[in-house]
């Protein structure tokens, strides 16, 4: 883990998939606002998303399934892209997660 909490990104044997784990350090967690940011996010890549919490596993292009992870703040995340364009989408949801969805 980095001094701010993150942690690296890994990129794994298929150099097609990147997976980066993040907490969630805005105030009120993964709500629909928020959920809502990371789709929009997501959508502007062609990689196929994921994001995992505590072995729960959605799609980062669902907001009821975003929500349904139930994230507060302080948890940890693990956000997974596959696809051409897969370590760009990692980098965007995790800055994005990151920067408090820009609300805080």
């Amino acid at each position: 883990m980095s001094p701010d909490g993150t942690f690296p990104r890994i990129a794994t044997a298929d150099a097609a998939t990147s997976q980066r784990t993040v907490k969630i350090c805005n105030q009120k967690g993964l709500h629909a606002r928020a959920a809502a940011r990371f789709v929009k996010t997501a959508g502007q890549f062609s990689a196929e998303v994921t994001v995992r919490k505590n072995g729960t596993e959605v799609s980062g292009r669902s907001i009821m399934g975003l929500m349904m992870l139930a994230a507060a703040s302080g948890t940890l995340v693990e956000i997974t892209a596959t696809g051409s364009d897969a370590c760009a989408a990692v980098d965007a949801l995790s800055r994005l997660i990151e920067c408090k969805f820009d609300e805080d």
